[in-house]
């Protein structure tokens, strides 16, 4: 592979973001697709809860990125993509910590990746703000 193509896959690789899709029977497999917003690498405890096996459950994780969109995290407990949790985070430049609703989109090992589905004016504002402070650290 040439230097110049290295060069366009890094720089593809780095706004890409990968999940599975199963169609029928067939095995799932890799589906590339590209970010909306970039991602910020950002480290603080959360807490997932959600409703498994008829009952209320939660579990404490550590971030490991964020964008306006959504959150990657390491999580103690477990869950399957497709499945609706409720985060509670504790941003940067926030007050409180923010509670939102967020469905998982994919999941390697303990690794999870979160896409937020409700955020109202305020919580959209306060990631906004995050993200271009984060964007700055970088």
């Amino acid at each position: 592979m040439s230097t110049e193509n290295k060069a366009k896959t890094a720089a593809t690789t780095a706004d890409t973001g990968f999940g599975t899709r199963a169609s029928g029977n067939a095995p799932a497999a890799k589906v590339a697709y590209t970010r909306r917003f970039p991602r910020f690498a950002i480290d603080m405890r959360l807490q997932v809860k959600m409703f498994q096996a008829g009952e209320f459950r939660a579990c404490w994780g550590r971030s490991t990125e964020m964008g306006q969109d959504g959150i990657g995290a390491t999580l103690t407990g477990s869950l399957e993509p497709g499945e609706i949790v409720t985060l509670d985070i504790p941003l940067p430049l926030a007050p409180y910590p923010i509670k939102v609703r967020a469905i998982v989109r994919y999941r390697q090992g303990l690794r999870y990746g979160f896409e937020f589905l409700t955020l109202n004016d305020s919580q959209r504002d306060t990631i906004r703000r995050v993200c271009e402070y984060l964007a700055t650290k970088a």
